[in-house]
């Protein structure tokens, strides 16, 4: 986060620079099955971010020193395109690239079926096209639908989500500038159905009646996600492949498509 000193982020009415409520998400839309030569695939653009996540496996686990006899590893490759931001980005893995990588695939672990494959790895790669702001929060939640596509189990689905604080006041969805000036920002990963949370970072200071609220806020938003989400997998399959109605069979315990 950075010093928000005497930049105004609020307007005198109470409202956002953007013209959002304090507890607005950015526009969300979801597309699935983008890419036909992966076994899953889907793009996320929340705001001006654009996510395309892609799913191979479950294949044999090479080397052999990563293979789990009694479960599959998940693989996962977070990527932000050189062209992605007004700077150009250097090519490559960097330390950030390698923590978000590595926070995905533990949330994604606590929700794939990976004991049904075991000695297997299952790949994932998230490539964001724009960043403004909640590229991990857009990655994690395309990289959960293309799971879906993928045809993979899982018991519940990830939805990312943040809120923060900008001059003192708890907001929903941090746009760029409030991510640079704001005071805090809380991203997590919710499990919808379930209301557990894989993943939850915090940057900068929070009361714990703020930490309440924006975790208010935060599930909010991922049931309005999570409902997109849904969405997006039944325009792809509904009507067409059946072959999506035994998975659903595994994940939709709760009945989450109606």
């Amino acid at each position: 986060m950075g010093e928000y000193g005497d930049i105004q982020l609020l307007r005198e009415d109470g409202l956002r620079l953007d013209g959002r409520k304090l507890d607005e998400s950015r526009p969300v839309t979801i597309q699935a099955g983008i890419l036909p030569a992966a076994d899953g695939s889907a793009m996320v653009t929340h705001g001006l971010n654009v996510a395309v996540a892609a799913v191979y496996g479950p294949m044999e686990a090479h080397p052999r020193k990563i293979q789990r006899q009694d479960r599959a590893v998940i693989d996962v490759r977070y990527n932000m395109a050189p062209f992605s931001t007004s700077d150009r980005i250097r090519p490559g893995f960097n330390r950030r690239s390698r923590e978000i990588s590595k926070v995905t695939a533990e949330a994604l672990e606590s929700v794939v079926l990976v004991e049904r494959y075991p000695r297997s790895k299952i790949r994932v790669e998230i490539e964001i096209l724009a960043a403004e702001a909640g590229t991990r929060c857009a990655g994690i939640t395309a990289a959960s639908v293309a799971l879906a596509d993928a045809g993979i189990p899982m018991r519940d689905m990830i939805v990312g989500v943040a809120s923060g604080k900008i001059e003192d006041t708890v907001v929903l969805d941090l746009d760029k500038a409030e991510d640079n000036y704001g005071q805090a920002d809380l991203p997590a990963g919710i499990l919808p159905n379930t209301g557990e949370i894989a993943f939850l970072q915090m940057d900068g200071d929070l009361s714990p009646e703020e930490f309440d609220l924006a975790m208010e806020y935060n599930f909010k938003a991922a049931k309005e996600i999570h409902e997109i989400m849904v969405e997006a997998l039944q325009s792809r399959y509904q009507g067409g492949d059946k072959s999506w109605l035994s998975w659903c069979q595994i994940y939709c315990a709760k009945s989450w498509v109606g």
